[in-house]
C-alpha cells in the first residue's frame, strides 16, 4: 500500500555538522588535517611492526590490527563529511548510505573484540608470565585477530540487514554526518518495535560484553599489580597497561553514551560532538597513545630515523 501512496527514498541528504559560512573552511582543514594525520600515524604503526622484528610480538600484532581498523574506520565516514563542506546538499545514496553503515559498525564492533583481546593479552603477560608464551604462541595470536575480524563483520550484519528492510518513503534528510540507527530509523515509514529493539540489544550486547571481558582482564590484572613488593615493578606493570586502558575509556565512553542509553530526545549538537570522538578524534589518538607510552616503540623509530639520516 505504501509504495501507491508514497516515493521510495533512492538517497539520502546528509545535514552534517552544522556550521556557519565564515568557520567552514577552518573546520574542514582542521578535519582534514585530522583525517591524514590518522593516516600517516596508523599506517607508520604498521610499517614499524612490519620492518622490526624486536615488534614481532602478540601486544604489538594486535596493535597492528587495531591500526588497520583505524584506517577504514575513519575512512568510512570523514571523507563523506568532507565533502559535506563543500556542497550546499551532501547526497549519499540509499546503497552507500547502508554500506556506510554496515562498515562503521562491523569496524567498531572489531574494534571492540580486538581491544578485548589486547586486555587479556595484557592479563597473560602479568598475570601468567611464566606461561605467557605458550598461552599467547604465533598460531593462537593469529587465530584471536582473525577471530575478531569475523566476530565484527558477522555480528553487525543482523541489525544493518533487518534496518534496511524497513521502507523508507518522503522524508530523506538525515540531520547527522553519517548514516547510523537513530536517525534511519526516525525515517522510516512505519515503526517496527521489533527492529528498534533488535537493533539495540545487538549493539549494546557487543558494547556490554566486551567491555565486560575488559574489566575482568584489569580487575586480575589490579590484583597482581597490587602484590609486586617493588614500587618500580608495580610501576612498570601499569606502564604496559596505560595506553591500552587509555583507549579503552574513550572509544567505549563515547560508544556507550550514544547506543546505550534511556530512550527519549537527546541534544542533537551532543550526538554530533561524541561521534566525531569516537569516529575521527579517537583514530587519531590511538597511535599517539600507544607510541609515547612505549619504550619499544620509541627504540624502533629511532632506529628507523638513524637508518634514513645515513641514507
Amino acid at each position: 500500500m505504501w509504495e501507491r501512496n508514497h516515493t521510495k527514498v533512492k538517497d539520502f541528504i546528509l545535514h552534517g555538522l552544522s556550521i556557519n559560512g565564515h568557520t567552514q573552511t577552518a573546520i574542514f582543514t582542521l578535519f582534514l588535517g585530522v583525517y591524514i594525520l590518522t593516516l600517516v600515524g596508523n599506517v607508520t604503526i604498521i610499517m614499524l611492526v612490519w620492518c622490526n622484528t624486536s615488534l614481532h610480538k602478540p601486544m604489538y600484532i594486535f596493535l597492528v590490527n587495531l591500526s588497520f581498523v583505524e584506517i577504514w574506520y575513519t575512512t568510512t565516514t570523514v571523507p563523506k563529511m568532507l565533502s559535506g563542506f563543500l556542497s550546499e546538499n551532501n547526497y549519499i545514496s540509499f546503497t552507500g548510505c547502508f554500506l556506510q553503515y554496515y562498515f562503521l559498525f562491523s569496524l567498531g564492533a572489531t574494534e571492540c573484540f580486538l581491544l578485548t583481546i589486547m586486555g587479556y593479552d595484557r592479563y597473560l603477560a602479568i598475570c601468567q608470565p611464566l606461561r605467557y608464551h605458550v598461552l599467547m604462541s604465533s598460531r593462537v595470536c593469529f587465530c584471536l585477530a582473525a577471530s575478531c575480524w569475523i566476530n565484527g563483520f558477522f555480528w553487525s550484519s543482523v541489525p544493518i540487514t533487518i534496518v534496511s528492510q524497513l521502507p523508507f518513503c518522503g522524508e530523506n534528510e538525515i540531520n547527522h554526518f553519517l548514516c547510523d540507527t537513530g536517525p534511519l530509523l526516525e525515517l522510516s515509514c512505519t515503526r517496527d518495535l521489533v527492529t528498534e529493539v533488535t537493533s539495540s540489544v545487538i549493539t549494546s550486547l557487543v558494547l556490554l560484553i566486551t567491555f565486560f571481558f575488559i574489566c575482568i582482564s584489569y580487575i586480575f590484572i589490579i590484583q597482581t599489580t597490587v602484590r609486586i613488593p617493588s614500587s618500580s615493578g608495580r610501576r612498570k606493570a601499569f606502564s604496559t597497561c596505560a595506553s591500552h586502558l587509555t583507549v579503552v575509556i574513550m572509544y567505549f565512553g563515547g560508544a556507550m553514551y550514544i547506543y546505550i542509553r534511556p530512550s527519549g530526545k537527546h541534544p542533537l549538537y551532543l550526538d554530533k560532538a561524541v561521534a566525531v570522538l569516537y569516529t575521527t578524534v579517537t583514530p587519531l589518538l590511538n597511535p599517539v597513545i600507544y607510541s609515547l607510552r612505549n619504550k619499544e616503540f620509541i627504540d624502533a623509530m629511532k632506529k628507523v630515523m638513524k637508518q634514513l639520516y645515513r641514507i
